[in-house]
């Protein structure tokens, strides 16, 4: 299947200001990319837009950055990309093994820790109470993502970039970022290592969910290699594009900026294509029938 993401993003600056930006497709899929992937980097000042330069470098993750000295005034970063993806729906694998400590791979290790939203220290008995009675592996790595999933409401309204997996363990409410931080601890605690993943999840085969937005997700190291798992999105999904992934939420930020800068546009879209690069439209809500009325006499 083809998926082709969009997004414009615009800053306005009070001053120059150094700026990281995460915004291309992850390493890992340059053999799928058609066409783009490319970060545009405009200062716009009324009808005239400047090029800004700017360096591309990998981080200590994998990822691909960009880093730039972004002007005073109007900044739009836009890009567009059409990448190549398995048509299947995310794996269910029901068998799939947790590895003892000790035989973990080195790098791996560090997606047991506590990171900067991910307390594992606070979470062990809490954890262990809750999933340490389960069967390894799989069956209890799919039980946390499930039970976070169940026990979390979506709520765009309660979003803040302070908010840790306890703070969303007490309140049960949430963005996407929250329900991965809070699976993510609980996995690490039952020592399945988890990491944080962020890129496009568009409405691709499901039916319409409003105006789209980069999403995130979570990975289990089990059976040697990782496995997506998604405690917003706990159903298998079509079409998830990677863009980065680190320990949490601050390893992976779609643009950081050092100094103020204000948001003053943002779109994103995320789409199955044709090879003509027609659209694929999402399906259509389900419709459930309604008892009749009962007439008026």
């Amino acid at each position: 299947m083809l998926v082709k993401t969009e997004y414009d993003i615009q800053f306005q600056l009070a001053q120059p200001t150094a700026i990281v930006a995460m915004l291309h497709l992850h390493p890992s899929l340059e053999s799928r990319v058609r066409s783009g992937n490319e970060l545009l980097i405009e200062q716009v000042d009324g009808a005239v837009k400047t090029t800004v330069p700017s360096q591309i470098y990998l981080d200590s993750f994998g990822n691909r950055c960009t880093r730039f000295m972004a002007p005073e005034g109007r900044i739009q970063l836009t890009g567009a990309s059409t990448v190549a993806l398995l048509d299947e729906a995310d794996p269910i694998n029901a068998y799939a093994q947790q590895a003892p400590v000790q035989e973990l791979p080195s790098e791996v290790l560090q997606f047991l820790l506590p990171s900067r939203y991910c307390e594992v220290d606070e979470f062990t008995s809490i954890a262990q109470d809750l999933f340490g009675w389960m069967t390894p592996g799989w069956t209890r790595a799919s039980a946390i993502r499930d039970w976070v999933h169940e026990k979390v409401a979506f709520n765009y309204k309660t979003a803040r970039p302070t908010k840790t997996a306890m703070d969303v363990f007490s309140e049960r409410i949430g963005v996407c970022r929250d329900f991965q931080h809070l699976a993510i601890t609980m996995s690490r605690c039952q020592n399945i290592p988890a990491r944080y993943v962020t890129g496009y999840l568009g409405d691709i085969r499901s039916p319409y969910s409003g105006a789209g937005d980069f999403s995130a997700w979570y990975e289990v190291f089990l059976d040697g290699r990782w496995m997506t798992m998604d405690a917003r999105h706990n159903n298998p999904r079509y079409g998830r594009v990677l863009m980065a992934t680190g320990r949490d939420a601050a390893d992976v930020a779609i643009t950081t900026s050092f100094g103020n800068a204000d948001l003053m546009h943002f779109y994103v879209e995320s789409r199955e294509v044709l090879e003509d690069g027609t659209i694929v439209p999402p399906l259509e809500a389900p419709v459930f029938a309604t008892e009749s009325p009962v007439p008026s006499i």
